[in-house]
């Protein structure tokens, strides 16, 4: 079997059903985030009507709607939104930690690309340099890893 680069599919992403899910935690770093990310899914094709945004507390709660949503078998990839900032307690460290492999237990337990698309930043000033649209614009990352990974994971089970 020969594979194509799935990089090359970013473009065609127009069937695509993407959900995204964001955490509220911080929520005007993450609105922006959300904003950049859905911008660069519209931007390579995806449908509006396509995308669903699911809004959870905060960074521990998306492993769980992350797994609701994979179950139901509708959407070819998932990215979850967040960002933590650290501040004078561990606090941080867990919350990072478990949720990023919450997510990747999800995406290896349903074979359903989830993009990790958690900032998780040492200060407001680093969260805001990757989120900044003129900056890292992260969003625009996230989005383009779920287009790739989605293509990759479907050439795969071929």
């Amino acid at each position: 079997m020969k594979l194509t680069s799935s990089k090359s599919q970013t473009g065609n992403a127009k069937n695509l059903k993407i959900a995204i899910i964001l955490s509220r935690f911080n929520d005007s770093l993450g609105n922006e985030l959300y904003e950049n990310t859905l911008q660069t899914l519209k931007k390579h094709g995806v449908s509006a009507g396509n995308i669903k945004l699911v809004r959870v507390p905060g960074a521990m709660e998306l492993p769980l709607a992350a797994k609701l949503l994979a179950k139901q078998k509708k959407f070819q990839a998932i990215i979850a939104l967040g960002v933590v900032i650290k501040g004078e307690t561990p606090h941080f460290e867990h919350v990072c930690t478990q949720s990023q492999r919450g997510l990747m237990d999800v995406q290896l337990q349903t074979e359903v690309p989830v993009i990790f698309g958690v900032i998780t930043a040492n200060t407001l000033k680093q969260a805001t340099d990757r989120i900044e649209k003129s900056k890292l614009n992260k969003g625009k990352e996230f989005a383009e890893s779920a287009i790739e990974m989605a293509a990759l994971a479907s050439e795969l089970r071929k």
